[in-house]
Formats: structure tokens, sequence, C-alpha cells
């Protein structure tokens, strides 16, 4: 029997409101010049891909930036050349053992009065580690503009999340302009999160592809929905930034993945869920899904995500469990995200990815063991943790027989990698 199909014996997690996967398997988730460009929120979504592709899909040469900073739009936005404190991707050499890639992934990307977004922006520079921020897009939306927004299917001003409050628009602003700056990747979970039925799971290739041109438009034009006018522009280009997105509930890939294409996009976060493999593509696109880990003390897996051990210790609707087990379930989340990572670092070297949400469940415990995690593993020889867009720009310059051959590793099967990779 392979060690795939052990690790695959038992599994159990959701994600949202997902209650069950399918995988062979049971499972229970300054100055400068000015651009007059703006963004139409009712303009077609593959008519952005012209930013980054040729009318053919293929990359355009990449552009030399002036040296100046280039205010878009209304002001939300600029461009200010290439990111900074992202590294160039290298070729892996003959015989060497591939980097260990760990991605911290949020959904939603708000900071409200918890100030969880800030707590781990400075926690990630504290740990050498940079993440990827799927920022919703209403999180820029005021309540008194939400008619602007509306999702397919339903209602203007509708939406499954709340709308927050200016000062949390602002103090939200101020975190993607910061993170942007440290290396971190703004990437998008879309507008207002609908699942299950009306939710993404049952909409068409363009009606994600209107989701997401408002998903552009609300970063793009913050400042004409807001009336701010002492709040500077986000220092990035969304049109260049904006290259992969998890889907609210990972739900409705395979109608998604035609949209991200016709815009050029690099890759999708919203699988919902497989083993610890190197990744692949779906039809050019990088799959980068949630993966299967070993849960403390049995021969189940979970869903590398911190709604799923919610799920399986105080359950889906109940966030504010049991306060005695709430020290036990801390240990078992921090163990789960530490059984994947030492089967892959020790082993086949795949990327781990881990999805979180910037919530306090179970009176913080989840928060509290990715901290742990991250200052646990981010530190170690050979380890990487850096954002999903910075794993795909890796896994393009990587000679594709060497990835074929990573992709026929079970996870923790550990090769001579001096003789593997000759």
């Amino acid at each position: 029997m392979s060690k795939r199909s052990v690790y695959g014996a038992t599994a159990l997690g959701s994600v949202c409101v997902v209650t069950a996967l399918v995988v062979g398997l049971m499972s229970g988730d300054g100055d400068g010049g000015k651009d007059d460009r703006k963004a139409d929120a009712s303009a077609p979504s593959d008519a952005r891909a012209g930013a980054r592709t040729g009318t053919d899909g293929a990359k355009k040469p990449e552009e030399v930036w002036d040296g100046k900073v280039h205010v878009l739009g209304d002001g939300s936005t600029s461009y200010t050349g290439p990111q900074p404190k992202v590294a160039k991707p290298e070729k892996l050499k003959p015989g060497e053992k591939p980097p260990q890639f760990v991605v911290f992934s949020w959904d939603g990307a708000l900071e409200n009065d918890d100030h969880l977004f800030s707590r781990f922006r400075a926690l990630a520079k504290q740990n050498n580690a940079q993440m990827t921020y799927f920022l919703s897009g209403i999180y820029l939306l005021p309540k008194s503009e939400r008619q602007k927004y509306q999702g397919p299917g339903h209602k203007p001003g509708e939406a499954a999340i709340d709308f927050t409050s200016d000062a949390h628009i602002k103090d939200t602003l101020e975190q993607l302009r910061a993170a942007w700056l440290e290396g971190n990747e703004i990437g998008t979970h879309f507008n207002g999160h609908f699942c299950g039925p009306g939710g993404g799971g049952y909409w068409s290739t363009d009606q994600w592809k209107q989701e997401t041109a408002q998903a552009y438009s609300f970063v793009e034009n913050w400042k004409t929905n807001t009336g701010f006018k002492d709040v500077p522009p986000l220092p990035f280009d969304y049109q260049k930034e904006l290259v992969g997105g998890r889907a609210p509930c990972l739900e409705g890939q395979k109608a998604l993945i035609p949209a991200e294409k016709s815009m050029g996009w690099r890759y999708d976060a919203s699988s919902p869920g497989d083993f610890q493999l190197w990744p692949s593509k779906i039809d050019g696109i990088w799959n980068f899904p949630l993966q299967l880990l070993p849960y403390p003390g049995s021969d189940r897996q979970v869903l590398s995500m911190d709604f799923n051990f919610l799920y399986n210790q105080s359950g889906e609707n109940n966030t504010h469990g049991d306060p005695a087990k709430q020290p036990e379930w801390e240990q078992l989340t921090r163990q789960g995200y530490l059984n994947g990572f030492e089967r892959v670092y020790n082993g086949s070297r795949a990327p781990l990815f881990i999805g979180n949400h910037f919530e306090d469940w179970n009176d913080g415990i989840y928060m509290k063991a990715i901290e742990d995690v991250m200052k646990d593993v981010c530190r170690r020889d050979g380890v990487r943790c850096v954002s999903f867009r910075q794993v795909a720009d890796w896994l393009d310059a990587q000679d594709p027989k060497v990835l074929a051959k990573l992709r026929g590793l079970d996870p923790a099967q550990a090769p001579d990698w001096k003789t593997f990779l000759k």
C-alpha cells in the first residue's frame, strides 16, 4: 500500500459551510505622472487582462519602471515600481534539495478592533515571513455605499458578511499599504462571501467575472466611494498585483478557473482539499489547495485551515466552546499543523498551504496556535515562508521535468536529492 493511500485512510474537516469533502475517502473543509485610467465595475473582466498578457495569453515582456510614482485613477492606487523585499526565484541546480515553502494566507484581511491584521503583519516581520492576504473587496466599501455592490443573483447591497465602519476601512488601508511594502501579497477573497445556494458554487464563469470586476473596482475606487481626502493611495496597481484568489467556502473553482485565465491570473487557492503533493496546473492556472494534515492522536486527516479545526473541536456553529477544553484544542491545532510540516520538511518538500481567518474563535486559540507555528518553522534551515505569488514564481522558474518528478513523490517520501534531481 502506498504512503498516499495510508495518509488518506480517514479524513475530517469542513470548510466554512462545506460539510463534506470527497477525495476518494470520507471527510468532514510622490511625484510623477498621473494616470487617468479609471476602473469600470461593469466592464467585462477579461478586458482587464491586457495589462498582464497579450491577446494570445502569453506574458508580455517585463516593463521597465521609470522611477516615478504614477497615481492611478481617482488616486486610490498607484504604481510605485516592482514590489520591494521580494526575492527573485532561482532555478534548482542539479542535485539540489528544494526549499520548503510554507504559505500562511488570510481570508478577508480586515483590520478591525481586535487588530489581528497588524498583529500578524508584525509577527511575519519578526520571523522572516511574507504572507498572502485575500482581501474581501467590500471591506473598502462604506455601508452608506453598499448599493454599489451586487453579487451575482443577489439584490444590490446584499452580502453574507458585514460591511465595516469608515474607521475600519482606514485602518485596513493602512495595513494593506504596509503589508505590500513588506513583500506580502494582496490577493482577493472576492466580495460578498456567498456560499451554498446562490453562492459561488452555483455561479457561471460570466458571473464570476462580474464578481471579480467589482473586487477590482472597490480597491481601485475607494477614494471615490469613501470620500477620504487625507489618506494616501495604495502603493500598487491592482491590475498588476492581483494574480490569484480564494473563493468563499472553497466553492465554484470549476467555473472560476476560466474567469481567472481570461484575466491573466497565475493561481487559484479555491480547491476544497488535497494531499500534500507538489502543485500542478488546471488549464494553465496553478492549483494551490488546502491540504490534508495528520490530526494528532489519530489516523485521520484535517484540512489545513483554522475553521476546520474549529469544526472538529467545538462544531461549525459554536465558536465559543467549552473553556476547559480550549487548551487541549489549541495544542491539537498547533500539533496538527506541525505534523503536516514535519511530514514534507523531512520528506518530499512539497509546499505547505495554511488558511486562516482574523477571528477570535474559541477565545483566540487558533490565532495562538498559528503564531506558535510561524515562530517554530519560518526560521528553520531551508524554510521559506512566502506568499502564493512567490510560490508560483518559483514553480514557473523550474524545469518542467524536475517538477514532474517532484509530483511523483508521496508526502513523506525523502529521496536522495543528489541523485533524484541530478
